[in-house]
């Protein structure tokens, strides 16, 4: 196995499913950044408690307003990117949903990392804070 096939972001960290869109849709809180919406839920012991049990698990909506299927799969590469290195600054079983806006596509990977790791702190520290509510 190659150096590269380890670094990718393991699909037991993403959300895959639609149902799981909808839950964390639904149920969870939202959070605006500049350039990006953030959806979060904090996964409890019942049913919705599949999957990577206490990581986060991390999902990205690119709608068809922020261009083309090319530069939508470049929106999201480069968000899975961000989330992939900065992952850590998010702990707990919480699941998050990225809806990012078109300024996405052009800023500097460096701000764009630095926008995830800022949101997925606040998600995570959100969620801990509705759970004692």
């Amino acid at each position: 196995m190659t150096s590269a096939a380890s670094s990718k972001f393991p699909k037991s960290r993403r959300l895959l499913k639609h149902a799981d869109f909808q839950r964390v849709y639904q149920s969870g809180r939202r959070q605006f950044t500049g350039n990006m919406t953030v959806f979060f839920l904090r996964r409890g012991s019942g049913p919705q408690a599949t999957g990577a049990g206490n990581t986060p698990r991390v999902g990205f909506t690119v709608g068809k307003v922020l261009g083309g299927a090319v530069e939508r799969n470049r929106i999201k590469r480069r968000m899975r990117e961000a989330v992939r290195l900065s992952v850590e600054a998010c702990d707990g079983p919480i699941d998050v949903v990225f809806n990012p806006r078109k300024s996405v596509s052009n800023m500097p990977f460096a701000e764009l990392a630095n926008e995830v790791t800022r949101a997925l702190r606040l998600a995570a520290q959100r969620a801990r804070t509705g759970e004692q509510k």
